[in-house]
């Protein structure tokens, strides 16, 4: 769904960013895997938080601003996934989650639609 919106409001002036996109998140993607691995406690576990924070701030940022040409739904529902992730990655910090599953799926759903 999110695929074929990007690539129609995008086009082929974007490939490259669509290319940046996708490879943070894949970024993002493995530090919260690896983080899985080596525990929810562990410093892979914070810099994985404190990477993907950055990163969904970084999209916010764009997905606000007045120079961002996607269609207002699109943006709207991108938004509204950014801050959930952010209220994940928030309760994960505080203990009442333990695990990044569920944004690792939803950044994965993200990512394939950039390709």
């Amino acid at each position: 769904m999110y695929r074929k919106a990007y690539q129609e409001i995008a086009g082929d002036d974007f490939t490259t960013e669509r290319a940046n996109e996708a490879m943070a998140i894949d970024h993002a993607i493995g530090m919260m895997r690896e983080a899985e691995e080596e525990g929810m406690d562990s410093v892979e576990a914070v810099k994985a938080r404190h990477f993907v924070q950055r990163l969904w701030f970084y999209f916010l940022d764009d997905l606000t601003s007045p120079e961002n040409g996607l269609p207002d739904q699109l943006k709207a529902n991108l938004i509204s996934i950014g801050i959930w992730v952010l209220r994940e990655l928030e309760r994960i910090e505080k203990g009442e989650k333990g695990s990044f599953s569920d944004i690792v799926d939803i950044m994965e759903m993200i990512r394939d639609g950039l390709k």
